[in-house]
Formats: C-alpha cells, sequence, structure tokens
C-alpha cells in the first residue's frame, strides 16, 4: 500500500526529530536519571500514547479544530512555549542544574510519571502540525485508503521517536557519569542545552504561522 520510498522519507523526518533537544527528551533524561530507568520507561509510555493522539487527531481531521477556531491553537502553543522558557530558564540561571546532572527528586508514582510525560507531550502543537504537513507529502491516492496510509506512515515515526527516546532513557545514567566526571563539559552541555530550549521557546511563541486543515 505504502512505497519503500514514502518510509525511508517519514523514517528520515522523524529521525532527525527524535534527536532534537526537545520537552520530551529533557524531562525523559532527568526522569530517567533521578529516579532510574524504569521510571524513565513509564513516563516514556506516555509520551508515545501522546504522539498516538496527535496521529489519531490529524488523520481524523480533529486537528481541523486548530484551523477552525485559532484561540485554542493559539493557548496551547503558548503553553508549551512558556513550558520551554520555563525549562531554559531552569538551565541557565545561576546555579542552574543540567539535565544530566544527578540529583535528588521527589519520587512520583507511576500514575503521575506516565500522566507528565503525556502532557509533556501535548503541550508541543508542533507535533500535530508536523503530521499534518509531513504526512500527507507521502500519501499517495493510487495505494488505496488515505486514512490507512497516513497511521501506517504516522506509525513510522512513533515507532522512531518511541525507540530514540527509549535509547536516551536506557543510556542517560551513563552520559550522567560521564559528565560527572567532567564539569566544563556539564557546565556546558547546560548552557547549549538552555539555549537552544530558549530560542525554540521563542521560535514558538512567535510563530506566526497558521495550521491548515488537510485536503
Amino acid at each position: 500500500m505504502i512505497t519503500t520510498g514514502a518510509l525511508a522519507g517519514v523514517a528520515a523526518v522523524a529521525f532527525g526529530m527524535a534527536l532534537s533537544p526537545g520537552p520530551n527528551m529533557i524531562y525523559l533524561v532527568s526522569r530517567s536519571i533521578s529516579q532510574g530507568r524504569t521510571s524513565g520507561l513509564v513516563s516514556l509510555s506516555g509520551v508515545a500514547l501522546g504522539f498516538l493522539l496527535y496521529l489519531t487527531a490529524a488523520n481524523l481531521g480533529l486537528s481541523a479544530v486548530f484551523t477552525l477556531v485559532p484561540e485554542v491553537y493559539l493557548t496551547v502553543k503558548l503553553a508549551g512555549a512558556a513550558y520551554l522558557g520555563w525549562l531554559a530558564w531552569k538551565a541557565l540561571k545561576p546555579g542552574g542544574i543540567s539535565v544530566f546532572a544527578a540529583q535528588e527528586l521527589p519520587r512520583d508514582s507511576t500514575r503521575r510519571l506516565f500522566t507528565m510525560g503525556l502532557m509533556t507531550c501535548l503541550l508541543n502543537p508542533k507535533i500535530a502540525i508536523m503530521y499534518l504537513s509531513l504526512i500527507p507529502q507521502f500519501v499517495d491516492l493510487d495505494r488505496g485508503h488515505v486514512v490507512v496510509q497516513g497511521f501506517l506512515l504516522g506509525g513510522v515515526q512513533v515507532l522512531i521517536g518511541t525507540l530514540v527516546n527509549g535509547l536516551f532513557v536506557l543510556a542517560a545514567g551513563a552520559i550522567a557519569v560521564f559528565l560527572s566526571r567532567r564539569p566544563g563539559w556539564l557546565r556546558a552541555q547546560r548552557y547549549v542545552m538552555g539555549t537552544v530550549l530558549g530560542a525554540l521557546a521563542v521560535r514558538l511563541a512567535t510563530d506566526s504561522s497558521r495550521p491548515t486543515a488537510p485536503a
């Protein structure tokens, strides 16, 4: 139903997105270091559900609400920008702590870990826009039901995003140990990550583009 070229195209974009620093990666790494790999994987399951919810919404046309009611999109966008800005401030403020620095945090319950992972993903409306703008480029009207194609192609992004984030969860502890022995690297990582997150927050908050419903 879908071509190898379409799968490869979606996979390449999904892989690049998964490697880009963002709120999902920040939350998963910090939780894995502070509470262990199991907690990180529980949080990851919430993030994966967020991917699936946005994918379903995009394929069923529910994301058109962002187009029909711009206020909803604006509210979610500003909430996401505020969250990214808060993460950037935590990293850049005097005495800030790197995401890879071991620290004592209250141990959250499994339900809270899952919920926080889900909300971290849902607070980024650009994921929905990504599905609306990326997936249709690889859907072939001559190859069967477009909704089925959309779910199959979107499933590639969900799978790759989940696997890559899972690798960060599993490797977070080792990375933290490596950086803890190199304070200069740890400090540089904090400044770089904080700057990237701050730039993303500003870009998201000032982005004047509007989502368009799929044809």
